[in-house]
């Protein structure tokens, strides 16, 4: 993703920046989904796996990115506190 992007992205809500998904934070994640285990805050579960996501610096929500456009609607994001099994440091 584009630097000059990236510095500018922020959550929607929160307004708190947001940082690339980890490698290790996207396999956990989509282990999760892949478990059923994911729903977005609009209460929808995430059926597809993610290849690309960024996450809120305070590590509390995780936006998707499609085909290389981060999709930042605040009901499309997804709350880590449902994540019982994702990494505590990135």
């Amino acid at each position: 993703m584009d630097k000059r992007l990236l510095d500018i992205l922020c959550c929607p809500v929160s307004k708190t920046p947001v940082r690339p998904l980890s490698r290790h934070e996207l396999d956990a994640l989509n282990s999760a989904i892949s478990a059923g285990e994911v729903d977005t805050v609009a209460g929808i579960t995430v059926r597809e796996r993610l290849t690309e996501a960024l996450i809120t610096t305070d590590r509390k929500v995780i936006y998707r990115v499609d085909n290389g456009i981060p999709v930042m609607l605040p009901e499309e994001g997804i709350g880590t506190v449902q994540l019982t099994s994702f990494p505590t440091v990135p």
